[in-house]
């Protein structure tokens, strides 16, 4: 079955959602992370996407104590990204707790850098932040776009080991619309292989079956459990 990640965005140390990465449209879900985690936890869930929103617009790890409650209170499996963008941003996120880390705009703008940490770390724990806007990978927390093609930048770091991707269509993000389902398709034609995280748009369990029956590895999911569009009880069934 498709892996279930959901999502944890933090703002002040707080679980929000944003539309489309507009920082404009934030919404916070719950005042306490660690609560909303635990909740997860203690329904099967056993892993945890975790966004730094405030690390991405401010080039840095802005929110690591929260990571280091979520890490410590639950034995969920965490990938963190966001503002990951020093050998000091990536250390603290492992030294607080992440088991793994996502890296977008430094993969643009730092490749080397990166590619050191590809090889220090592993592919097991290095995972590449896709985000895409018209097929452009976009940055700085979206806020953005590069002069990166989605194709030729995801054949370039599946060369170099990457064998995971969180990719993000940004024009589904948040908008309960469906995912870019087409689109995901065609990057599993191209790269068999790859690990796909699904992540942007998904609005109902019938988006998740749908990714799973199209063959995709894993989704990332927020705004449609927040608003109740998807149950705990949907997910259950579907582990």
């Amino acid at each position: 079955m498709i892996e279930l990640i959901p999502a944890i965005d933090i703002i002040d140390g707080k679980c929000v959602r944003l539309s489309q990465g507009d920082y404009g449209s934030k919404k916070i879900y719950n005042e306490n992370p660690v609560e909303v985690a635990k909740e997860f936890e203690a329904n099967g869930i056993r892993r945890l996407h975790v966004v730094d929103l405030d690390g991405a617009a401010s080039h840095h790890v802005v929110n690591y104590r929260t990571l280091e409650q979520i890490a410590t209170r639950t034995s969920l499996i965490i990938d963190f990204g966001g503002g990951i963008k020093s050998d000091e941003d990536l250390v603290l996120a492992f030294e607080n707790g992440a088991q793994m880390i996502t890296g977008g705009s430094i993969a643009v703008k730092n490749p080397e850098l990166f590619c050191k940490w590809l090889d220090q770390y592993g592919s097991e724990k290095i995972i590449l932040g896709a985000d895409v806007k018209d097929r452009m990978i976009a940055v700085n927390g979206w806020k953005d776009e590069s002069t990166k093609e989605l194709f030729p930048f995801l054949k370039e770091y599946i060369h170099k080991g990457i064998q995971k991707v969180i990719c993000t269509d940004i024009a589904c993000d948040g908008m309960l619309q469906g995912p870019a389902i087409d689109l995901y398709k065609e990057m599993l034609v191209v790269h068999p292989d790859l690990y796909l995280m699904a992540s942007g748009g998904v609005s109902c369990i019938g988006d998740i079956k749908a990714l799973h029956e199209a063959g995709v590895p894993a989704v990332i999911f927020g705004k449609a459990l927040y608003e109740g569009r998807i149950t705990i009880k949907e997910l259950y069934d579907l582990m």
